[in-house]
């Protein structure tokens, strides 16, 4: 379980299950640039103990396998190798992973919901949990995270042959908490794997999805919604990592955001190697700002090294509200905050509208109402 060095793909250059192997970030590299690590609480440089609580409940049908495992368990860490300091930090320190399996053929009907519920931010926590979704199986899953928290944990979605996995990720944490996540899905030949990630709450959250085919036909589209307050600081970068021919990837991340020194940082790195013909990608970021006083650092990223690609490319785009749409509105009668409301609405709700769980929609709606009326 040693260094392994990586060719391409500034994002993540090195994998390893060894902390050591990491050197403690000091701000200065490119992955760690844009995160205020004063505010990490000490989860990139070792000095956040481990002896905090985030409560793990699982609720599943009988067919889905749910067990609860130490790290001597070979399907712990099959599906992702830590990639930078804290995701290492994590896989090190936790004490007991959950492992949710959907058997092979299996189509799972009701959602799986795993509610993570942190109990305190004054001491750290680390988790661990793996999904794995057999050849041909199907399954729905609902990662909700609330409570106050320092936690940092890895995420592994291992898809089997034909499989198909569809995640909901729920960051409504308080405004106390720090919360370093890395989702990781590993497809495997004809496997498909849709991701959706809403971070609303909390001090500091930084998400890492990331995607690697070992197989032909596989197909990932990551998709996020997230809504910035004042002094909020929400970060999702991601990584498509195409080695194998004729896979494709969609990504579309879009937020708002409001009050003095609300930051959100979106990085989109997608990685076309020599071998991977036939690739077909594009990748979509977009930010509204709502007032004065917040940053925006949105960085798209494509690297290519074979000329035999279906499609790549990607955008990225950042601004305040529309002025003529506000009055077109307000012409019609329609109060400004009330327009106001409306545009926002319409700008997140073509994402949050793919949204296919509707008591999981509902309540995301009902969450940008409320930030709204902030």
């Amino acid at each position: 379980m040693g260094l392994d060095v990586k060719p391409v793909s500034t994002l993540s250059e090195k994998a390893s299950y060894d902390v050591a192997d990491f050197a403690v970030p000091t701000g200065r590299e490119e992955e760690w640039r844009f995160t205020p690590l004063n505010r990490l609480r000490g989860l990139h440089d070792g000095t956040a103990v481990g002896d905090g609580k985030v409560v793990v409940e699982v609720n599943a049908d009988p067919e889905v396998r749910v067990e609860s495992v130490g790290r001597g368990d070979p399907r712990v860490g099959s599906g992702y190798t830590p990639t930078d300091r804290i995701s290492a930090q994590a896989y090190s320190s936790f004490t007991t992973a959950t492992v949710i399996t959907v058997p092979r053929e299996a189509s799972v009907e009701r959602p799986i919901t795993v509610r993570l519920r942190g109990e305190s931010a004054e001491q750290a926590a680390y988790g661990h949990l793996t999904v794995i979704v057999e050849a041909f199986g199907s399954a729905t899953l609902v990662l909700d995270h609330t409570g106050s928290a320092t936690y940092a944990d890895n995420v592994e979605f291992v898809i089997g042959e034909q499989a198909s996995l569809k995640v909901l990720s729920l960051q409504e944490w308080r405004d106390d908490t720090v919360h370093v996540s890395h989702q990781h899905a590993h497809l495997a030949k004809d496997a498909s794997f849709r991701g959706f990630n809403v971070t609303l709450g909390g001090d500091l959250v930084r998400i890492r999805p990331s995607v690697s085919y070992h197989g032909q036909g596989g197909d990932a589209e990551l998709y996020g919604v997230y809504f910035v307050d004042a002094g909020q600081h929400l970060e999702h970068r991601l990584l498509a990592d195409h080695s194998v021919p004729n896979c494709r990837s969609r990504v579309d991340y879009r937020g708002a955001l409001q009050g003095e020194e609300a930051h959100t940082v979106w990085i989109g790195d997608v990685v076309i190697r020599a071998e991977a013909e036939g690739t077909d990608t594009y990748e979509l970021n977009r930010n509204l700002v709502l007032t004065d006083g917040t940053r925006v650092d949105s960085v798209p990223n494509l690297e290519i090294l074979t000329g035999e690609v279906a499609g790549a490319g990607h955008a990225s785009a950042s601004g305040r509200l529309d002025d003529q749409q506000l009055f077109y509105l307000q012409a019609r009668g329609i109060p400004a905050a009330e327009a106001k409301r409306m545009v926002v609405r319409g700008f997140l709700g073509q994402l949050v509208q793919q949204i296919e769980v509707e008591e999981v929609r509902e309540r995301v709606e009902a969450a940008i109402d409320v930030e709204l009326a902030k």
